[in-house]
């Protein structure tokens, strides 16, 4: 049996810990991609968009390959990158707090290491999930320990095609303008990546100020003594449902077009490593088939998230009632379904996001040749989705492909590391069970295409080699010895 004792107690002992491994395990390798310049200004090998989860662990891969010449910019202060502590409301993460996530494999970078060297070992077995601050702090720590590149307050405002192959990086920081020069850009911006939230056209014509997207900014202490309504029945509609409550919201109707609410979650019940490594091999027509059925079944919120809303009386349920009408009545609006209407005084879409590239303006030179899956893919007459047709359609690193082949040669060094990458490679982008195997997966594509478009430089560097392995002096050649000296030998062996 395992002597507890010596499990790292301490954040110190930990770090100590993970320093020791990958010392045995001799990482980060070396860097090894020869530095460019271009006009005097160096050139910087990846430029990663995103320092959420999937940014750092993309960071974390790319260093342990020896590609050190990279940076990872995001437009938050530090501390608040991703969903974590902005809009996501759940009061746990979903997924169960064991998965490795962003750990590549290394037992002292688990979010269950810095937890149980935090609060020990009795703690993490009490423990349900993960509390959603906690695994923000993991992030902050997981930055820290291994010494990522990441600036914070970098909002990225265009990426250019050069003419010399290279790709400009127009940035927004401190009120100026900066442009750096890229090999390859790292797209790991989350759910809304390609786009942003969607929001279902009949509240084009409803004042701004009636309503929100769960992944906005929302005052819910505003909302104290508010009639709220909430559109939806996944994750974030029920957490937003919950927190709107929880501030003291008078009474709260949930809006869902079902009949009832989803119970399943098909994907969590085939996970495997079999999902994660096969998914990418799948014929086309069997990774729609596999992802329509599984969006068509939709994903149930966690049973925490809809007891946190069903424990208020004043919450209430409303199935099968899709929104036909908004309408403004005096200082508030009027929710009309199949079964009745009701006055709400602010609303919140739980409806998701969709791919649109015309709202990324730091795609808008490129977007217009990015092929998407609907650009070649022969859509079923069965199965017609608007979120998978819209999805990029990516090369085996998770780059762009064009849609007219040779009209923007720059996307393959651009990489869609994000939620909708999905369709092409399967969750490895958005989620945390298989964020490393994704990261890798995009790693090693990266590391090989910089490796061969510097063959000149390798081959120069292998001819211009000169450290030897032997000196001259390990075993002299018997200089005496002749061909009628051997013949002689060999007749005494015979004699003898």
């Amino acid at each position: 049996m395992s002597d507890l004792s010596t499990f790292p107690n301490s954040l110190e002992a930990l770090e100590a810990r993970l320093r020791q491994d990958l010392a045995w395990l001799e990482l980060p390798a070396k860097s090894w991609v020869p530095p460019r310049l271009v006009d005097g200004q160096g050139v910087v090998d990846i430029v990663i968009i995103g320092a959420g989860m999937a940014g750092l662990v993309a960071s974390a891969m790319l260093k342990r390959l020896g590609v050190a010449n990279h940076v990872v910019l995001d437009k938050a202060p530090a501390g608040s990158e991703g969903p974590w502590v902005t809009f996501a409301r759940m009061r746990t993460l979903r997924s169960p707090k064991q998965l490795t996530g962003p750990a590549m494999g290394l037992p002292a970078l688990t979010f269950r290491a810095y937890y149980e060297a935090l609060h020990g070992r009795n703690a993490w077995i009490a423990l349900d999930r993960a509390p959603r601050q906690t695994w923000m702090d993991y992030l902050v720590w997981y930055r820290r320990v291994l010494d990522l590149p990441v600036r914070n307050g970098v909002t990225v405002e265009a990426i250019r095609p050069r003419a010399d192959g290279l790709l400009d990086i127009v940035c927004r920081h401190d009120g100026r303008t900066e442009t750096a020069i890229a090999r390859h850009v790292v797209l790991a911006t989350g759910r809304d990546g390609l786009g942003g939230p969607f929001v279902p056209p009949i509240a084009d014509d409803v004042d701004r100020k009636f309503w929100a997207h769960t992944a906005d900014e929302i005052d819910f202490a505003a909302l104290r003594g508010k009639r709220v309504g909430v559109v939806g029945a996944g994750a974030s509609a029920m957490d937003n449902a919950a927190t709107a409550l929880e501030a003291g919201a008078a009474r709260l109707d949930l809006f869902v077009r079902r009949t009832d609410l989803p119970r399943i979650n098909k994907f969590t019940g085939i996970g495997s490593q079999g999902v994660v490594h096969g998914f990418a091999g799948l014929p086309d027509d069997w990774k729609w088939r596999f992802l329509d059925y599984a969006m068509r079944s939709q994903t149930p919120p966690p049973r925490p998230s809809v007891l946190r809303v069903s424990a208020f009386p004043q919450a209430h349920l409303h199935l099968a009632s899709p929104i036909n009408r908004l309408q403004k009545e005096g200082d508030h609006i009027v929710v009309t379904t199949p079964k009745g209407s009701y006055p709400v005084d602010f609303l919140i879409f739980g409806t998701g996001f969709k791919v649109d590239l015309t709202n990324r303006p730091e795609l808008g030179p490129v977007a217009s040749h990015i092929r998407l899956w609907r650009d070649r893919f022969p859509v079923p007459a069965d199965m017609r989705n608007d979120e998978l047709e819209t999805s990029p359609d990516l090369g085996d690193a998770f780059e762009f492909l064009e849609a007219e082949p040779g009209a923007c040669p720059a996307l393959a060094r651009i990489h869609c590391f994000n939620f909708p990458a999905t369709l092409s490679h399967g969750k490895l982008t958005g989620d945390i069970p298989a964020i490393s195997e994704g990261a890798d997966r995009l790693a090693r594509g990266i590391v090989r295409a910089l490796f061969v478009a510097d063959r000149e430089r390798h081959f120069a560097d292998l001819q211009a080699f000169d450290t030897p392995e032997l000196l001259g002096d390990e075993w002299a050649d018997d200089e005496t010895t002749t061909l009628s000296d051997l013949s002689a030998e060999r007749t005494s062996t015979r004699n003898a």
